[in-house]
């Protein structure tokens, strides 16, 4: 077995990258291929942390701009359905044997635990996979910004991010411009002041204030998840040196 470089890592999927090449919900296949690579990281003895996005199911902005709804309230909406896509990911888990437990930001005992911070780190420790769902429980804040503070919560040593689509980190959006080029590791303020859709800016700021390390890569790459966590090269690596 590998030894990892990474001890303790957050996973953060976005909804897009569940959704594989559907229009719309989950791709079966795309969560079995991640849960899958999940189990093989969690043998290697690394603590895992996910942060599920919900843009297969909703999208909050874009319900607000095309059918007038209040942006709150629409934000609350995604946050549900980043539950679903959690519950849909700890069933294909555990299916694979694989210990798991969603924490939710927002208070639905029914089917997960209420976030705790300490209580989420007992279970890494433990070995178990936590799915933190429900962002971060408050409208316009995304995903993505779930993902960074969930990972600085939990002291991991990397934010993983797949963005579905992409191979990583461009100069511009490579489906609209053919010349855009990859950027193989840049820094967080170079990001930001090259206004790369990494991230939202807000994300990317944790990032930046607390140093967390960020690999941007696409879901449907080979053992993309296992290549990030041995530390090889794959995707985009976002660090404070660049």
């Amino acid at each position: 077995m590998p030894e990892a470089k990474y001890k303790r890592v957050l996973l953060k999927l976005s909804g897009e990258a569940l959704r594989g090449e559907s229009s719309y919900g989950i791709d079966s296949r795309v969560l079995n291929k991640i849960a899958l690579e999940i189990k093989e990281i969690v043998a290697m003895g690394v603590q895992v942390g996910i942060v599920v996005g919900g843009g297969n199911i909703w999208r909050g902005a874009q319900a607000e701009s095309e059918s007038g709804m209040d942006r709150v309230t629409a934000d609350y909406a995604g946050m549900l359905a980043t539950l679903i896509n959690a519950l849909a990911l700890q069933a294909v888990l555990e299916k694979h044997d694989v210990v798991t437990r969603i924490q939710s930001a927002l208070d639905i005992r029914q089917v997960a635990e209420p976030y705790i911070r300490r209580q989420a780190i007992r279970h890494l420790e433990k070995g178990r996979v936590v799915i933190f769902g429900g962002g971060t429980g408050n409208p316009y804040m995304t995903a993505d910004t779930a993902g960074a503070l969930r990972a600085i919560e939990t002291n991991a040593d990397i934010l993983i991010m797949t963005k579905n689509g992409v191979e990583g980190i461009y100069t511009d959006d490579p489906r609209r411009n053919p010349k855009a080029k990859k950027i193989d590791k840049i820094s967080h303020l170079e990001a930001l002041s090259m206004r790369l859709k990494v991230m939202d800016t807000t994300a990317l700021s944790l990032c930046l204030d607390n140093k967390l390390p960020i690999i941007v890569f696409n879901p449907e790459s080979k053992d993309g998840i296992i290549k990030a966590v041995l530390g090889k090269s794959i995707g985009t690596l976002v660090t404070s040196e660049g």
